[in-house]
């Protein structure tokens, strides 16, 4: 016996159901379930156990083979596959051409020539520095970037003059048949010669080429938002790729901001982060070091006496602009302990002498008594 499910379960409908009843529950599972648009858990594998069920009992013959022996024929053979070939359902006559125009980006329910047609967006990235984000900075950039041709405002054809193309005979879409699995289903997209237009040039646009675009330099000015983050895009609508033969929307630009590293400061939201080598005479009598800020004025970290290697020290409100706060946040010190790599004889001679008034004498005393109560 198989495994399967029952065809007339599987649809939701009972054994009288009309056909427009298996149409009906059908259209219904197939929006919930198509493996392009659904967030069911295994939508595809319920996609076309549906679309298995539908194509057998929308088909008189294989529905009535179906309703005597099940799913095994009367040869004792597995019913699926129907002589191997694949199920072939039109979906766009059971589901609508706005079904598949929302999931393959075609144009609206009435043909290509009536959607809204859009140019592709351009994404710019865009190199600042960590003292641009600080305060925020207008900047400059010059860049070539696609416009619509002035000799055929965009068409891509000679004085404007156009033909109905010939792919799609004017509609400005085509029927394609694409597989899902072991499955055949009949779509419509935009057609890719005219790009949804049902027009195509009679004789290309020379400057051109009859793409309808030309290149052209272009001096952009944008503000980069004080705090702003990597990976922070700014839109410029309209500044993109122009529609297809000048009909319809321009795209927009979008300019990626990369940070170039800082010399010390390193960056966690709104706060600076920063690594501070001290030389143990340092970190005993305690130290202040004035180094340059990204506001453009010092900044004082001020050392205590007797600080530990691996301490943080935090100033208060130095930091960065908080984009969500409102406020700046903090610059971290991580203080850490340099050891420099040779010395000198003088110095070695007086660290020598200095060495028993450095030694930690009572932790190694502990450690001693701990060594000989365990040795008793």
């Amino acid at each position: 016996m198989s495994g399967k499910r029952d065809y007339y379960e599987v649809l939701g409908v009972e054994k009288n159901a009309t056909e427009s009843d298996l149409k009906n529950a059908f259209r219904s599972l197939a929006r919930k379930y198509h493996p392009d648009r659904s967030t069911e858990e295994n939508a595809e594998d319920k996609f076309k156990e549906i679309q298995e069920a539908y194509a057998v009992l929308s088909d008189a013959e294989k529905r009535a083979q179906f309703d005597r022996f099940g799913h095994d024929g009367p040869s004792g053979s597995p019913f699926g596959g129907f002589g191997g070939g694949g199920f072939n359902v039109n979906f766009e006559d059971i589901l609508g051409g706005d079904f598949f125009s929302n999931i393959f980006g075609g144009g609206g329910g009435s043909g290509g020539r009536s959607g809204r047609r859009r140019g592709s967006d351009i994404r710019l990235l865009h190199t600042v520095s960590l003292f641009d984000i600080y305060s925020g900075s207008t900047e400059e950039t010059e860049l070539e970037l696609p416009t619509s041709c002035d000799e055929c405002d965009g068409s891509g054809a000679e004085g404007g003059k156009t033909k109905t193309c010939s792919d799609c005979s004017g509609q400005g879409r085509v029927r394609m048949r694409q597989s899902v699995g072991p499955f055949v289903q009949d779509v419509v997209r935009e057609c890719p010669t005219c790009h949804g237009a049902g027009q195509t040039s009679a004789v290309s646009c020379s400057p051109c080429d009859g793409t309808g675009q030309a290149m052209k330099s272009t001096t952009l000015r944008f503000n980069v938002p004080a705090g702003a983050e990597e990976g922070t895009r700014l839109r410029m609508r309209g500044r993109g790729q122009p529609a297809p033969q000048g009909k319809g929307q321009q795209g927009d630009l979008f300019i990626e901001i990369e940070v170039e590293e800082h010399p010390w400061f390193e960056r966690s939201g709104p706060d600076l982060i920063m690594s501070l080598p001290l030389g143990y005479a340092d970190l005993v009598l305690g130290t202040s070091i004035n180094i340059e800020h990204l506001d453009g004025k010092n900044l004082t970290i001020k050392v205590p006496a007797g600080t530990n290697s691996g301490e943080t020290l935090e100033i208060r409100k130095r930091g960065l602009p908080g984009r969500r706060s409102g406020g700046r946040g903090d610059v971290i010190v991580l203080v850490k302990l340099h050891m420099p790599k040779k010395l000198d004889k003088k110095t070695k001679k007086t660290l020598l002498e200095i060495k028993p008034s450095l030694a930690p004498k009572d932790m190694l005393e502990r450690i001693k008594q701990d060594a000989d109560e365990r040795r008793k």
